[in-house]
């Protein structure tokens, strides 16, 4: 009786060490408002620089400048217009991209046969420079709206594929081993081990491919376009408006964080038990 009310205390605080050290290891959990510090801190140094006369205005319009900028092209109708139109075109590109890349990874990671046709194609195709293919595309699909998604679809299913690939290839065998011990049926077996085992490097690979629509994007909208960001870009440039160019990278930009923290917030969600330093 006596070792057992001894031996509480100590493991209680064994526990509580452990614990300390490792919230000293750990950075914490990150805050989705932190991640804007860097560009608060990239935009104060620009308004500064431009207060200070350090900037040439024709070159990098002041922060102000730029900001009547795209108040007057919103005024004016444009703006909405030019981002609903690369909305439109990144959703399509995306949503066939994800299909694609999700679609061939479990084909190719569950099996064997999959695997030999369908990989050494994938890694072919992700050693072309993607924006290479413009050419090709143009042949095959005309000049118009179809290829653009084709090509932002490319750029997308690669990164998902990659990473989705690699993470079934990654899962334990001895959860496989168990599986079998277990009896459970394949569909049991995708449900209860494949898809928790590939959601991490899924992720990863999501992540990549939001990111890569909107790199597509901005140079596939500058090819016989007739509305866009991009357009407008290619516009602004031919008549030496680099504020209007400003207004379409940081919209671009904004863009691209959105969707990034979008995909962060729902992986953090999904992946709830999965226990890392910012959790």
């Amino acid at each position: 009786m006596t070792s057992t009310t001894t031996t509480a205390p100590v493991l209680a605080e064994a526990r509580d060490t452990r614990r300390v050290r490792r919230r000293g290891l750990s950075p914490g959990r990150r805050l989705p408002a932190s991640r804007l510090i860097g560009p608060a801190a990239v935009l104060a140094l620009w308004a500064a620089a431009s207060a200070a006369g350090q900037l040439d205005p024709g070159a990098i319009p002041a922060p102000w400048t730029v900001l009547r900028t795209a108040g007057r092209l919103w005024t004016a109708g444009t703006l909405p217009t030019d981002i609903l139109t690369s909305l439109e075109r990144a959703a399509y590109g995306f949503a066939i991209g994800l299909t694609a890349g999700v679609g061939l990874a479990l084909v190719s990671g569950l099996s064997r046969v999959g695997e030999a046709l369908i990989d050494g194609t994938v890694q072919l195709n992700r050693a072309i420079p993607t924006l290479g293919l413009i050419p090709l595309f143009i042949l095959w699909l005309g000049i118009g709206e179809a290829f653009k998604i084709a090509i932002i679809a490319i750029v997308v299913y690669i990164p998902i594929y990659l990473n989705t690939h690699a993470a079934l290839s990654g899962i334990d065998s001895r959860y496989v081993e168990l599986a079998e011990v277990q009896g459970l049926s394949r569909w049991a077996f995708v449900r209860q081990i494949v898809v928790p085992g590939a959601l991490p490097g899924f992720f990863v690979g999501l992540r990549l491919g939001v990111t890569g629509s909107w790199l597509g994007l901005v140079v596939l909208e500058q090819i016989n376009a007739t509305s866009g960001l991009g357009y407008l870009m290619f516009q602004a440039q031919n008549y030496g408006q680099s504020d209007v160019i400003l207004v379409g990278l940081l919209v671009y930009g904004v863009f691209g964080l959105v969707s990034d923290s979008a995909v962060r917030l729902i992986e953090r969600r999904v992946l709830s038990w999965r226990r890392t330093l910012s959790s």
